[in-house]
């Protein structure tokens, strides 16, 4: 039997948005057959974007089976990647794909498996599906609108920890190793992570309490894992506790703040402290 026809991997319940959740399940675990592939026998080419913007081989790789199985499979959906030109012609659609084929893609150059494939559905700006893929772990967070969020087929929802005390908040590699996260180390448990999606995937399964930036993201970094927190009984707000829309006209975002929830008003006085 195939990875795709995994029953432990595919869902199969019935809800609003149960087909498109299917959909992205099996597209990430394609794209993610593509990373592994490329990342274990680094057969890839590196190239820059901008300063600090690598881009390889396995990202454009990857995207072109991301949209030949979701934006040709739902030809009324908008399309937004990080490997796509935007023409702007989402801006059109009530619903949209926002993906990024390989979010993390320092980590896969370096060989941390910290990287993942992120797929997000969105309606009117509200993320609706959300499905993150490490193909190196071989985890598969998956949850939809009503739907409930699972790791590997096994319900998963956000911690209970009512406390910033003593809390696990993931942050990016990045940024601790230019020490911009020393402020906070006195307050929580500081664990670095590559992949803003993965760190978002891990605040909806429990495996940790928060994670935030104050550095600009896109879309395409947020969505899925937005998603996923969101329907696992987190919150996630931009940098002035206002809920993220999606497919904007300027996908750019100054920074946001993921939580079990009972923590997002402390997170919050915390950063706003710290400024």
């Amino acid at each position: 039997m195939s990875k795709i026809e995994n029953p432990r991997t595919v869902s199969t319940t019935t809800h609003e948005f149960a087909r498109e959740l299917k959909a992205a399940e099996a597209a990430a675990l394609e794209a993610g057959e593509i990373l592994r592939r490329h990342y274990r026998d680094r057969g890839f080419t590196i190239d820059q974007k901008g300063k600090d913007n690598p881009v390889t081989t396995a990202d454009f790789e990857a995207d072109h089976k991301l949209k030949e199985l979701l934006h040709d499979g739902f030809p009324g959906y908008g399309w937004l990647s990080e490997e796509t030109a935007d023409d702007g012609a989402r801006l059109r659609h009530d619903r949209v794909w926002i993906v990024d084929p390989l979010d993390g893609t320092k980590e896969f150059i370096k060989g941390i498996p910290e990287f993942v494939v992120a797929i997000a559905l969105a309606e009117q700006g509200v993320p609706v599906v959300g499905v993150t893929y490490n193909p190196i772990r071989d985890e598969l967070f998956a949850g939809a609108r009503g739907a409930g969020v699972t790791l590997n087929g096994q319900p998963a929802a956000v911690t209970p920890r009512p406390s910033l005390d003593h809390a696990t908040v993931l942050a990016s590699r990045s940024e601790t190793s230019r020490g911009e996260w020393k402020g906070y180390e006195h307050r929580i448990k500081i664990d670095p992570i590559g992949s803003v999606a993965y760190k978002l995937a891990l605040v909806a399964a429990g495996r940790a309490d928060a994670t935030f930036t104050l550095t600009p993201k896109s879309e395409w970094d947020i969505a899925s894992g937005a998603a996923l927190v969101i329907e696992a009984g987190g919150r996630v707000t931009d940098l002035d506790g206002k809920a993220i829309r999606f497919n904007q006209a300027s996908v750019k975002l100054k920074g946001f703040v993921a939580s079990n929830g009972l923590l997002h008003d402390e997170i919050e006085r915390m950063l706003l402290l710290s400024k």
